[in-house]
């Protein structure tokens, strides 16, 4: 019994250390998209979620109520188009 509570508690702990590691990954990845918005002059206020449609493909919500679809064109060129 006691091998299997180990088992249940390491699960866990590795559990979570990984969503850490992808609230880190997220907050980082709103922050980008955030600075991507803003240096295209739009509103955005805060980046509160992202929806990935793809690589480099993404639909961010601000805070403010915008959506924005983020992605490379062809081109490997940012776009930046309100939603």
């Amino acid at each position: 019994m006691r091998k299997y509570l180990a088992g249940c508690v390491a699960i866990l702990m590795a559990a979570s250390f990984a969503a850490s590691a992808l609230a880190a990954d997220n907050a980082a990845e709103k922050k980008d998209l955030f600075t991507v918005i803003t240096l295209q002059g739009l509103p955005c206020g805060e980046v509160v979620s992202i929806t990935t449609r793809g690589d480099n493909d993404h639909v961010a919500s601000c805070k403010d109520g915008n959506r924005y679809h983020v992605f490379l064109n062809p081109q490997g060129r940012v776009v930046v188009q309100k939603q």
